[in-house]
């Protein structure tokens, strides 16, 4: 795709353009691969991503509004993430290294105690390498318990997908609960979310996992990086992902196949739609096919 304007207007419509004229007019097998359009810049001055005029995606209003709602699944996995940071610092900052110790592996009716698979992540990233939690010295259970988040270097913010100026900048921890836990975040909007950057990069549902458990969203109060896999949360946002790796199959006003999928900015991530739709368009355009890809 090509950018005809400072702000960036016109990149899908001479994208679907030129694969309109590849494919119904010359009779190419092309296929265009497209991102999904955020709610934000639709409902705002810019407006959608189908195209314009002759050169559209269709149909229009389903391509802009949710289409199969991905976007909304980013949108919850990011927030369970971040619910998680805030309710780990509001646990630790309340209760002893044994309580802590014994919410993560509780014991079942005959006393014994397990580590869950995704513990053992955590575990050799402490260079702790014993199975069994009943073995664990006590310095082992605080470094395993204990993330020790430093509120301070907490880079991951909530996330909407709607432009909402109001809510860039927030104020949390301000309950009866949560005494002393106060600190300032803020909403991005959705697609600047580092999963919208990782389902575009991502070339399997095995590698989206593995993305996505190292993804950093902070620091220790020694400065030690602190993952989303430390947190325990990994596999749970692979879940909401799961049908978010699927493109979906459009097409143009010319009926050429459309692959919609992810949505990346290109101020702050790559700007591109993703790899799973290249890898599946270029699969089936063959050799002498042509796949073209909205970038920017």
């Amino acid at each position: 795709g090509i950018t005809p304007t400072p702000l960036g207007e016109g990149k899908s419509t001479t994208t679907v353009g030129l694969c309109q004229a590849l494919g119904a007019f010359l009779d190419k097998k092309v296929v265009t691969c497209l991102r999904q359009p955020s709610q934000g810049p639709t409902f705002g001055i810019k407006g959608g991503a189908a195209g314009g005029g002759y050169s559209q995606v269709i149909p229009m209003d389903e391509f802009n509004l949710h289409l199969t709602g991905d976007i909304h699944a980013i949108t919850a996995a990011n927030n369970l993430l971040a619910a998680a940071i805030d309710t780990r610092i509001f646990h630790e900052n309340s209760q002893s290294d044994k309580a802590l110790f014994n919410r993560l592996c509780p014991a079942n009716k005959e006393g014994k105690r397990h580590f869950a698979d995704i513990m053992f992540r955590r575990l050799t990233k402490l260079g702790v390498s014993k199975t069994d939690p009943n073995e664990l010295t006590p310095d082992e259970i605080r470094r395993f318990a204990r993330l020790d988040i430093d509120p301070e270097s907490i880079t991951w913010r909530r996330v909407m997908d709607v432009n909402d100026r109001f809510l860039r900048k927030i104020t949390v921890g301000q309950g009866p609960e949560e005494k002393g836990m106060v600190r300032e975040t803020g909403f991005d909007i959705s697609v600047a979310s580092e999963i919208m950057a990782v389902l575009a990069l991502t070339t399997s549902l095995a590698d989206m996992r593995e993305r996505l458990g190292r993804m950093v969203i902070g620091n220790s109060k020694s400065g030690e990086p602190i993952t989303a896999d430390d947190l325990g949360v990994g596999g749970a946002l692979t879940v909401l992902m799961k049908d978010a790796i699927h493109p979906t199959l459009m097409q143009t006003l010319e009926g050429t196949p459309v692959l919609v999928h992810a949505g990346p900015f290109a101020n702050i991530a790559h700007g591109n739609s993703s790899i799973v739709a290249d890898k599946i368009a270029l699969k089936l355009v063959g050799k002498g096919g042509f796949v073209v890809t909205e970038a920017g």
